[in-house]
């Protein structure tokens, strides 16, 4: 007997030719999870206040390791949503500032976390509710 919710018999068999990398759908996605990824939305969120350096940012955000910091800053500075400033002084001071586009996503980006903060303890009983049952 099958559980509720089970299918007892082939359904919908058609399978469909993979999305190419062109297609809309798999453009949006990719900007979709560079932005929505957990350690870009807490970079740009501290960029939003004002350019800070490297160390202010590694400070900042709780977790992330060396390794992790510098691709995501390389990947938004790739997407043209972070500025890189390098002044030449001994050691060299490196600053990062959001972008005019970056600017842009930062009032999402902060809603979105305010939004978590919120909502983090609703979120932690619904997960013991369900883990329960």
């Amino acid at each position: 007997m099958a559980e509720e919710g089970t299918l007892t018999s082939a359904g919908h068999t058609d399978v469909r030719e993979p999305i190419s990398e062109d297609h809309p759908t798999c453009r949006l996605r990719d900007i979709l999870d560079r932005v929505g990824d957990k350690w870009s939305v807490l970079v740009m969120d501290l960029l939003g206040s004002g350019p800070k350096r490297y160390s202010e940012l590694q400070r900042s955000v709780d977790g992330i390791s060396q390794r992790m910091l510098t691709l995501t800053l390389r990947s938004l500075e790739r997407d043209g949503l972070v500025d890189r400033t390098v002044t030449p002084t001994s050691p060299p001071r490196v600053d990062y500032t959001l972008t005019e586009v970056g600017q842009t996503l930062s009032g999402q980006v902060r809603a979105l976390i305010q939004w978590a903060d919120d909502h983090r303890e609703y979120v932690a009983r619904s997960r013991l509710r369900y883990d329960a049952t």
